[in-house]
Order: C-alpha cells, then sequence, then structure tokens
C-alpha cells in the first residue's frame, strides 16, 4: 500500500500484531488517545473563529466556550482514557493528583502521563501547540487500584511516547520502541495517515533554540554552553542559527526534523531555590524517548533524561534535547566545571 494511504491504526496494528504478547490492548489504547487528539484539532482550528478562550465571552449560555482551551484538552482526554478499559491511572500537568480508575471492570494496566496542551498561551498569534503524551506498564498488582509508584517511573520504563502537533497542518509522532513514525491529518477522510515513516534527526544539527532572555539567571556553565553554540569556535565553524518559537513542541518537532538541539536550562530566578522549568512526566520523559529513538539525545546536563526516576508529579528538570553530537557537547562542557 502506498505511504500515504496507510492509516495510523493500521501501522499500530501491524506493528502490535507481529508481538506475541499482542491483546488489542495496547493499540485500543493509542486509539483512544488519537481520537482525542482530533477532538482538540478541532477546536483548536476553530479558536480563532470562537470565543473558546473566554477572554470575552461572558454569556452562560455559551457554558462550554467559556472553558480555557487548555482545560477543554484535559477534559477531553481524561474523559476518553479513563472510559477506555484499559488503563488504571492517568496523570495530566493540568491536575494536581492522579486520577484513579476504581471500577474494576474499567480497570486496565497502563498508566497514561500527558500534556493535554502543551504552548496553549501561543495561541493567541496562531503558533503551533501540541499534546504530548506518555505510557507506561504499572507496577503494582493488577487486581488493586494503582498506587502513585505506577505514575512515578524512570523514563526508560516507557512502553510509548509521542505527541500531537497542532499547526499548518495536524500530525501525529510516536513510538512504542520500534522506531519513530509521522502521521499527518487528511482532513477531508479525518485520518492520520503516514508521512514521516522511521524519522532519524540529523547527528550534528545546525539549529539552537533557547530563551535567551534568561542570560542573567543563568550559571556560568549554562552561559558557556549557549556560546559555544553562537561562537565560530564549534562543528560548525560559524554560529548555530536561533530558532526558538517558546513553544516546546513546535521547537521540539522543527529540530527533530532538519537536526538542532533545544535547551531549557536550571536558571536563578530564586537564587535560594534554582530549578528547571519543563516537567519530567508530561515533557521531559516523553520527548527523550522519541529522541532517543530517532537517533538524538536528552540530559539534564549531566544525566541523561530517560535514567532520572521520578520523585514527584510535577517534577521540573532542565532538559537539553536534539541531535547527539550537540547533546554530547553539552554534556562536555558542563562536566569542565565539575
Amino acid at each position: 500500500m502506498p505511504m500515504g494511504q496507510i492509516t495510523v491504526t493500521e501501522h499500530l496494528l501491524y506493528h502490535q500484531t507481529r508481538s506475541h504478547e499482542a491483546t488489542g490492548r495496547f493499540t485500543h489504547l493509542l486509539s483512544d488517545l488519537i481520537l482525542g487528539a482530533k477532538i482538540v484539532a478541532r477546536e483548536v482550528n476553530k479558536a480563532g473563529l470562537v470565543d473558546i478562550l473566554g477572554f470575552t465571552c461572558s454569556n452562560e449560555s455559551k457554558d462550554e466556550m467559556l472553558k480555557k482551551l487548555d482545560v477543554f484538552a484535559n477534559d477531553v482526554f481524561v474523559h476518553r482514557l479513563e472510559r477506555s478499559g484499559v488503563i488504571c491511572a492517568v496523570a495530566s500537568e493540568e491536575m494536581p493528583d492522579m486520577v484513579v480508575v476504581t471500577d474494576e471492570f474499567q480497570r486496565g494496566d497502563y498508566v497514561v502521563m500527558i500534556d493535554p496542551l502543551d504552548g496553549f498561551s501561543n495561541i493567541d498569534a496562531n503558533v503551533s501547540i501540541g499534546s504530548i503524551f506518555s505510557i507506561y506498564r504499572r507496577k503494582s498488582a493488577s487486581h488493586k487500584d494503582a498506587e502513585l509508584g505506577d505514575a512515578l517511573q524512570k523514563g526508560v520504563d516507557q512502553v510509548a511516547a509521542g505527541y500531537v502537533i497542532y499547526g499548518s497542518s495536524t500530525m501525529l509522532v510516536y513510538t512504542t520502541g520500534q522506531g519513530v513514525h509521522g502521521f499527518t491529518m487528511d482532513p477531508s477522510v479525518g485520518e492520520f495517515l503516514l508521512s514521516h515513516p522511521d524519522i532519524r534527526i540529523p547527528q550534528k544539527g545546525k539549529i539552537y533554540s533557547v530563551n535567551e532572555g534568561n542570560w542573567n539567571y543563568w550559571d556560568a556553565p549554562t552561559r558557556q554552553v549557549v556560546e559555544y553554540f553562537k561562537s565560530m569556535d564549534n562543528h560548525l565553524g560559524k554560529p548555530f542559527s536561533s530558532r526558538y518559537i517558546g513553544s516546546l513542541v513546535a521547537d521540539f518537532h522543527r529540530n527533530l526534523l532538519f537536526g538542532g538541539i533545544f535547551m531549557y536550562p536550571m536558571d536563578y530566578k530564586n537564587p535560594k531555590k534554582p530549578k528547571g522549568k519543563l516537567r519530567l512526566l508530561y515533557e521531559a520523559h516523553p520527548l527523550a524517548m522519541v529522541v532517543e529513538q530517532a537517533g538524538g539525545l536528552a540530559t539534564d546536563g549531566r544525566k541523561r533524561i530517560l535514567d532520572l526516576q521520578a520523585e514527584d508529579l510535577h517534577q521540573r528538570v532542565p532538559l537539553f534535547i536534539g541531535s547527539e553530537y550537540d547533546v554530547r557537547k553539552v554534556s562536555e562542557l558542563y562536566r569542565q566545571f565539575d
């Protein structure tokens, strides 16, 4: 079958049926995530035409329209996943606590972590935004309610991860540990069709993405890292191109296709409590799995992101992610200060 005619469901079924352990439940889970993404994509595309953001509308008859889009996206994904019959819990960047499936007839063995609408603040500028997801197998006994430890796992324990980017076209990129594949939504048939099989990130990039407005809040190692990419003294022999959208999914997706590095270092805006900004479970872990499956790397500057053990649902970490050579260079520069 020609590449542009392979649906994401067909692609999933093909790879899952090749496994001796295939039961169809995992495919069902991803199908529910995809349906949720289609619903969110529909509302994102309408956001400029209707008052869904809730900034100006005060008519109570438009109750659903008053919900901010990020809350709407969260509700859509949680609703679909809770009723899928294949998960035991779902945790979201939009919720303080994990939602546990207590109905034994609806309970499954998967745990889903989701950032329902990453980059939402950029929607008014018509900037690409996205949804990021991560899937784990539970570690606790399957006949009991899920425990917090089922969500607090290492990145290497993920069984699947990916994202949907809502831009000039809607695109799904995911991995189940067998490479990274991209699917573009064809609105005429309402399906994600295979458009980017076996994505491989270039080993060396030409783009660096970072918010240099935080320069004054960075430590010396971080400044040296950014100076490396801006200087003539790198593998290009000239400065990297600076490309920073400020929407993680958009910046990551561009660099995944064309090569480069995205950086969100730790900052010292609060000198007594320096910290990273991005969430380990909802952003760093899933994108790290995607980039490594595509041949790239992800680090917090010193440690591999996928080796980090989650200790809190909303734990934050520094993130350097992208082309292998560029990320290795970051770790090398940080080690000079240890």
